[in-house]
């Protein structure tokens, strides 16, 4: 039982800070989102304060004031009341006693104080002298007088006190007792108390008037602030909603002008910078829109006297033997700079089917290893001419994703390719790995070249922006190969991203959804590098493989397996080497597919990937290999 209303104790308080929980949100986003409830509750606070501190300082001046004439009408009346008492103590017979004169002088005193009230008020005697053997005697409440005051009346002083008094008509407060010695009976002590209780009920009432008075000055002033800040806030509230409008296209939206003061000038300049906007909007629509029919129609009308052109060129190539030498190497030329002239034609039409909005992907099913593989068989001949390495880590099992395949291998294509442009001879790395939960493939090309300076990695997607124009492009490109490859990363609802640093090379990261209409989470790779670079690793290590990938990462061979040493470039006929990854002959049986070192193992174009290694071969030259084989073969090297 106990158990169950504890739980019931904890639920309810759970409740409650639930609650104010909700309504501090809630008065939180109102206080952040209206400017006009800041205005007011500043105002209010501001003027509480002030309200405070007057009524305060009134209060105090006022309180001074009453009890300043309080005294004053008081040390009047003591010295009517003293003289009173002198005369009542003097001229009485000897045969009276003290307590009996002082007895007489009190009711004599407390006659006239009840009928000559004047300034001072009512107020009670109290009458006190040393008698007959040093006997102290009394008269009235001298029991209400304040030891510390009479110490001071017999020191010969007249004196007054502030103290909380019960007198016998049953009042209980605040009093003021004065008392005064008397110059003509030795040891008279003469106390006058003084009720404040008219003087206390009249603070009272001021300070509930000066309350009442705060609070309806108080909701008066929020009343007016609210009207001035609604005044001058809905203005802004209005070009708030006609900006919001404006942003989303709505370019004829204005706002209302009304009057000529501040509100109404705002609106004129916002009306003014309105219609400046739009207008230069619309020109650059209307630029934009003869850009685009610019690059397409020429890009049309282009290909036509190119394809002629093409097949003449074809023609004096195809019959070079025939030439003398300076004629053939004009052809050879010729059909060299159409090939350029024909995919700056192909990316310029691609470009604007993307501005255009006309795009479309063509979405299949498949290994999204095969785009890698088919991406870098195309560049193998630039990795060649530049002297740097193919280094290729694909995952052991298959890798399936809704792309578009061409685009996908063009865009890897295009990554490899400025890879190698950039790569100074150093390897260049292509990795990809899947993450099923993330629902997302990661494909990363890595090179350490000349690197990227601070605020590049959003430049180099810019269409021709080139790094260092001075630098010659070994692949041949049209300067729209990253432009091209972004907007396609754009419509697979991917994501391409760039880093770099000077000196320690470049890094591209194209992230795609492995299920189409899926949300696309976080890339599976890193996009930086580790800080160890392959060039300070011995040469020949597929160890650079991993320092190039993920440390932790075992996907490339161990260097202290003897089957993991690549042959060195130029053994190969000037094929780049490609470490990482194997592909055995589909037809072949599996043993062939797991083949020890000395085994043959060669590439086809439909194989599947494997987990060997490539085994160590002297340096040499081909024999017959073919250009598009990724492996290290010992029968395609001449020992």
């Amino acid at each position: 039982m106990i158990a169950g209303s504890r739980s019931r104790v904890e639920r309810l308080l759970a409740a409650v800070v639930a609650w104010f929980k909700s309504v501090g949100e809630s008065l939180g986003h109102t206080w952040r989102r209206s400017l006009q409830l800041r205005v007011v509750v500043s105002t209010l606070t501001l003027s509480l304060i002030v309200i405070t501190i007057l009524g305060v300082v009134l209060t105090s001046q006022i309180t001074d004031r009453l009890l300043d004439a309080k005294v004053n009408a008081a040390v009047e009346e003591m010295s009517r009341a003293r003289n009173t008492v002198e005369a009542q103590l003097t001229g009485v017979s000897d045969s009276s006693t003290q307590a009996v004169r002082l007895q007489d002088a009190v009711r004599a005193l407390s006659t006239g104080s009840s009928s000559s009230a004047g300034g001072a008020g009512t107020y009670n005697v109290a009458l006190a002298m040393v008698g007959d053997g040093q006997q102290e005697v009394t008269a009235g409440p001298i029991t209400e007088v304040p030891a510390e005051l009479r110490r001071f009346v017999q020191q010969n002083q007249v004196s007054y006190q502030f103290a909380t008094i019960s007198d016998p008509d049953g009042y209980r407060g605040p009093a003021l007792i004065i008392g005064s010695p008397s110059s003509e009976v030795p040891t008279l002590e003469v106390y006058l108390i003084f009720p404040l209780n008219n003087e206390q009920r009249s603070l009272s009432l001021m300070r509930g008037t000066m309350l009442i008075g705060g609070i309806v000055l108080l909701l008066l002033l929020a009343a007016i602030t609210a009207l001035v800040a609604r005044q001058v806030v809905l203005p802004i509230r209005s070009a708030a909603r006609i900006a919001g409008r404006f942003a989303d296209g709505r370019l004829k939206e204005r706002m209302l002008v009304r009057g000529e003061d501040d509100m109404a000038r705002l609106a004129m300049s916002f009306n003014e910078m309105a219609e400046s906007l739009s207008n230069q909007i619309t020109q650059l629509e209307e630029f934009g829109n003869l850009q685009r029919r610019f690059t397409s129609d020429v890009s049309h009308e282009l290909r036509t006297p190119l394809t002629t052109v093409r097949m003449a060129a074809d023609l004096i190539h195809g019959s070079s033997d025939e030439l003398d030498p300076a004629l053939a190497r004009s052809a050879e030329l010729l059909v060299t700079e159409l090939d350029r002239f024909e995919g700056l034609l192909n990316d310029l039409l691609e470009i604007s089917r993307h501005d255009a909005g006309v795009a479309e992907l063509q979405i299949e099913s498949l290994d999204v290893r095969m785009c890698a593989r088919a991406a870098v068989s195309t560049v193998r001949h630039l990795a060649k001419d530049a002297g740097c390495e193919l280094v290729v880590d694909l995952p052991e099992e298959p890798l399936v994703a809704e792309v578009d395949p061409r685009r996908v291998e063009r865009v890897l294509r295009n990554l490899l390719a400025n890879a190698i442009d950039h790569s100074e001879g150093k390897p260049v790395l292509i990795r990809m790995r899947g993450d099923v939960d993330a629902n997302a493939v990661a494909m990363v090309v890595r090179d350490q070249g000349v690197g990227l300076r601070p605020g590049e990695e959003k430049l180099v997607f810019n269409r021709f922006w080139r790094s260092d124009p001075s630098r010659m492009r070994r692949s041949g490109g049209t300067g729209l190969g990253l432009s091209i490859s972004v907007e396609d990363a754009n419509l697979h609802d991917g994501r391409l991203e760039a880093w770099g640093e000077p000196g320690v090379g470049a890094s591209f990261r194209l992230t795609l959804p492995l299920v189409r209409g899926r949300k696309l989470g976080p890339s599976p790779l890193s996009l930086e590098p580790p800080k160890r670079r392959l060039a300070e690793l011995p040469a020949g290590s597929v160890e650079a493989a991993d320092e190039l990938a993920e440390p932790a990462d075992d996907a490339l061979a161990d260097p202290a397996d003897p089957a993991a040493t690549r042959a060195p470039a130029d053994g190969l006929d000037g094929h780049a080497v490609v470490a990482g990854t194997v592909e055995a002959d589909a037809d072949a049986e599996p043993s062939a597919r797991t083949s020890p070192p000395d085994a043959d193992a060669s590439e086809s174009p439909d194989g599947e990937p494997g987990a060997e290694r490539t085994s160590p071969k002297p340096a040499g030259e081909s024999a017959g290999g073919s250009d598009d084989s990724a492996l290290v073969d010992k029968e395609d090297i001449n020992p």
